[in-house]
């Protein structure tokens, strides 16, 4: 008995969900398919009936990631105007909190995909720089001042320092937890500090 359409969607999500969560716990170059396919379900043979290779896969949980990345940005916008609260403010604090540092499974994909980007395929890489480009446009548009060039590199400048001291407080959070905590806590305020200005 043949798989109706709907079903053979839900699968193809089934494995796209179950390959980001290993992809983001443990890195794109440390999953093999046997893993990944009995993770999701599936057999070796039922993932080729989804996806041609891995590096199709991997651009599919690439592209989900930068689309679900997009919406927890504007839900956090959503919910600084609600708050009547500065949206750069609100998100600086946001994305360098500990919430953020412990939730690697669904947090910021820029950051969790970081260290893997470059050795992706095409595809990947392309929609990685898509996200990354549409952050650093979203955040430029928050500043309120000055002109769209100047409100360009602080976004670049800001974002910049986002990941990286969320990428350098999770590499070491479990080896040194002061350590991460304070990593968070001096980007935090010393970005915070900038905006300010």
């Amino acid at each position: 008995m043949g798989v109706t359409k709907q079903q053979a969607i839900e699968n193809k999500k089934a494995i796209v969900e179950a390959a980001e969560k290993l992809f983001r716990e443990r890195g794109v170059a440390a999953v093999g398919l046997a893993e990944l396919t009995k993770a999701a379900g599936f057999t070796q043979g039922g993932f080729y009936n989804h996806f041609k290779s891995k590096d199709a896969l991997v651009a599919a949980v690439i592209d989900k990631a930068m689309e679900d990345g997009a919406i927890l940005f504007n839900c956090g916008l959503q919910a600084a105007k609600a708050a009547k609260a500065a949206p750069v403010k609100r998100h600086v604090e946001w994305y360098l909190s500990k919430e953020h540092l412990a939730n690697i499974e669904q947090g910021c994909p820029l950051t969790a995909y970081a260290g893997d980007v470059r050795r992706l395929g095409a595809e990947a890489r392309q929609s990685y720089a898509h996200g990354l480009q549409w952050n650093i446009e979203q955040l430029a548009s928050l500043i309120d001042n000055g002109d769209p060039q100047a409100k360009r590199q602080l976004a670049v400048a800001l974002f910049s320092q986002l990941v990286g001291a969320l990428v350098l407080s999770r590499a070491v959070a479990e080896a040194d937890p002061a350590l991460a905590e304070e990593i968070l806590e001096a980007g935090r305020q010393q970005l915070l500090l900038a905006l300010e200005k």
